[in-house]
């Protein structure tokens, strides 16, 4: 990019929470390269509390775009209405041929992306993705702000760091109190079953530190409110439902007062990680290697059997070992281990 004033980006989200969360390495990493580098986004329009968190974002374009749906027309008004911010670069994070229509619509001149979905002509700026030396999404995400074969990928680093705002408002509209420690539980994940601890088992650790004078507070998106209430209901006195109850933004901040997280592999567990909080991260089908916390001292929990990772939604082998052989007791015994870590739980 030669010219004689700084670059701007166009970065077209992925859909999913924790690639967003991770994506925030890749806005530093351009940063890091020109600091006076103008970043936007296009993300799916309820990202853009969570957005408003990652201090190196200067404007989102939200969306409301159907997932998995081409919707030709829509986005090449959409592409059209980008015309005018006149972007240097855009970096497409998702790998669909959909996501690649709008940056060309918009007649981004250098479309940076793998090939995903066939995108030849759509992606003019294509990167080979070798998962030998770019393994982690992170890795994958920061190489497409890097010059096309350099050295760095997979070397060079920031772990997302998000910026929360007070959570006055929010801790009175859900009438919550910090007097008591905080744990918070995210016990869904939208991937599939064979991504979720058990109600049962969160439960139990629930009941155990409540018992010891915390409170725990249970986060997720509206899909999450059952099993969050199973797990609500099962805990008794001291235990909150705020599954649904919350934006992303306000999910961020409530967050950032928990003295510790347990969570599945899930969009908060990226979260409380760019939180810098004590975390326990508990993972069954998915790969601890290819999306892990980004933060040294998180605790993962992972079986490695031998059907592991799989990668499924569900079990195939109808077992699910891979989770319910994590007891609350481990669990309980790995927040210890933050305990004499970090000193405050």
């Amino acid at each position: 990019m030669h010219k004689d004033y700084p670059p701007s980006y166009l970065i077209v989200s992925p859909s999913w929470v924790g690639d967003l969360v991770m994506a925030q390495s890749l806005f530093k990493v351009l940063k890091y390269q020109t600091p006076t580098a103008s970043i936007d986004l296009l993300a799916p329009h309820w990202m853009s509390s969570l957005i408003a968190r990652m201090p190196e974002v200067r404007y989102t374009h939200p969306h409301q775009l159907e997932h998995g749906k081409l919707q030709w027309q829509a986005r090449r008004e959409l592409g059209k209405s980008l015309r005018s911010h006149n972007y240097d670069q855009a970096i497409l994070l998702a790998n669909s041929f959909k996501s690649a229509l709008i940056p060309y619509f918009a007649n981004i001149p250098q479309r940076t992306g793998f090939l995903g979905e066939m995108r030849y002509g759509l992606v003019n700026d294509l990167r080979p993705l070798n998962k030998l030396i770019l393994r982690r999404t992170v890795d994958q995400f920061i190489a497409l702000g890097l010059p096309a074969g350099d050295k760095r990928q997979g070397q060079l680093f920031f772990p997302p760091r998000l910026s929360p705002a007070s959570a006055t408002a929010v801790l009175a509209r859900l009438n919550l109190d910090t007097n008591r420690p905080i744990l918070a539980l995210c016990a869904g994940a939208e991937y599939g079953s064979a991504k979720r601890w058990s109600p049962e088992n969160y439960a139990a650790v629930a009941r155990q530190k409540i018992r010891e004078g915390w409170q725990v507070w249970l986060f997720g998106s509206g899909k999450d409110v059952a099993i969050s209430e199973q797990i609500r209901h099962a805990a008794g006195e001291g235990c909150y439902n705020l599954a649904g109850e919350t934006n992303l933004g306000e999910a961020v901040d409530l967050l950032a007062l928990a003295q510790g997280v347990i969570s599945n592999d899930s969009g908060l567990m990226h979260v409380a990680a760019a939180l810098d909080k004590p975390l326990i991260a508990i993972y069954g089908s998915s790969d601890p290697r290819m999306t892990p916390p980004l933060k040294p001292d998180a605790k993962i929990l992972y079986q490695a059997l031998s059907c592991s990772p799989c990668f499924k939604r569900e079990c195939p082998l109808k077992h699910l070992r891979c989770l319910t052989e994590i007891t609350p007791a481990q669990v309980l015994e790995s927040l210890s281990a933050l305990d004499k870590l970090y000193g405050t739980l």
